[in-house]
């Protein structure tokens, strides 16, 4: 018997398993542990288990990375790929074409891994979502210009809106390079200027919106810089699209309702602010009255015409005292005068004499006493009217 080396051996197993038809091109049900993705080439690694064995499995970066989802531990599968020998270590192992979640379609699987990616990310966060422009001036749709979408959206803005421009952008919304088109579409509108953003279509099954479901478009709408509002058509499922979008809306109708106001009901609003503006101008209108009429008179107060004239006020005023006090002083000098004449006048010796009595004279000396005359003597006599000349002939 020849000898023959490790090689050889394993070299010769591994054409027998490749000759093999029955473990190649199988479909292997198990369930995924141990499961690692080799950062540098891309190679995913791992181990399928059941209940009782396991088995090695390798999937190459190339077939790899066209998985819609990402695999975990724990999770069961259906893989489809062959038997072989790694010859290095002469360990046969599974070489794994294709992956499929068991109990669940390929497509909703890769879905969901794909929502929970971009959930990590941050893509899907409210503090991220920005309001829609209340009155804007361009808004965008990419859609197909050959589909209702389209023509739902410019009936609602012409009749809701048409004081707005709306710039419409040609996208493949399904088949094959459709997530691709509506990424340009939506950058094309970006660049054009427009304050919001529709992206959407109309109505379809899973597979015709299956370009919303793609990390291109959720990141295309992630990253441009005015709102988006998905409009893709259905109601119970959202889309990533929707999740990533600032708004969603459930037809492409509703979506162009909510991207711009009812101009029946900016044409109320401005009435009412009208109304505002008005009562407001009259009311400052008022208030600026009262002050110019309030400054006004404080001005004319204290202008020198207004304070010349309320000094020549004050002076004749005052000059009208001084008449008045002079001419009281003048009354109350009179009646002093009055009464001191009355009381001169009671005590004149002539008022006496107007009573009867006399007064005696003798050499211009008036005689009180009959003591200062002897016979003889001339005396002058003094009576109330006139007067007369008299000889002392006998005295007592």
């Amino acid at each position: 018997m020849p000898v023959i080396t490790v090689t050889q051996i394993n070299k010769y197993i591994a054409s027998i398993l490749k000759n093999d038809r029955n473990i190649q091109g199988i479909m292997v049900r198990g369930e995924i542990s141990d499961y690692v993705r080799h950062f540098r080439s891309g190679h995913v690694y791992f181990t399928l288990k059941d209940s009782e064995s396991a088995v090695k499995a390798v999937m190459f970066a190339s077939t790899a990375s066209r998985l819609r989802f990402e695999p975990e531990d724990g999770m069961a599968v259906i893989v489809s790929g062959s038997i072989g020998v790694y010859e290095r270590d002469g360990a046969y192992q599974l070489y794994v074409n294709d992956i499929i979640p068991e109990g669940a379609g390929k497509a909703g699987a890769a879905l969901e891994q794909l929502k929970k990616k971009l959930q990590k990310e941050g893509i899907f966060d409210t503090a991220h979502k920005r309001p829609i422009p209340p009155m804007p001036k361009k808004i965008g749709a990419v859609t197909s210009l050959s589909g209702a979408a389209v023509r739902d959206i410019i009936n609602v803005l012409s009749r809701r809106y048409p004081i707005g421009e709306l710039y419409a952008v040609n996208a493949q919304v399904q088949g094959e390079g459709a997530s691709e088109s509506v990424c340009k579409g939506i950058l094309k509108a970006e660049a054009a200027g427009c304050d919001v953003i529709i992206v959407g279509r109309g109505g379809g099954s899973s597979e015709d919106l299956s370009a919303f479901n793609t990390e291109k478009v959720a990141y295309a709408i992630y990253n441009c810089k005015v709102p988006v509002i998905s409009a893709v058509g259905h109601e119970t499922d959202f889309t990533v699209a929707d999740l990533a979008a600032d708004l969603r809306a459930p037809t492409p109708s509703a979506a162009a309702e909510l991207s711009a106001p009812d101009i029946t009901l900016l044409y109320e609003k401005i009435s009412i602010l009208d109304k505002r503006a008005e009562k407001a101008a009259l009311a400052i209108l008022d208030r600026c009255t009262e002050r110019f009429i309030a400054m006004n008179a404080k001005l004319a107060v204290q202008s020198p015409e207004n304070r010349l004239k309320l000094t020549g006020e004050r002076l004749t005023a005052l000059d009208r005292r001084r008449e008045t006090a002079f001419l009281r002083y003048m009354d109350r000098l009179e009646r002093q005068l009055a009464e001191k004449a009355a009381r001169l006048d009671s005590l004149s010796p002539l008022k006496v004499l107007s009573r009867g009595y006399s007064l005696v004279y003798k050499d211009n000396k008036l005689l009180n006493s009959s003591e200062k005359l002897k016979k003889g003597d001339r005396i002058t006599v003094n009576f109330g009217n006139g007067g007369a000349e008299a000889e002392i002939t006998e005295k007592w």
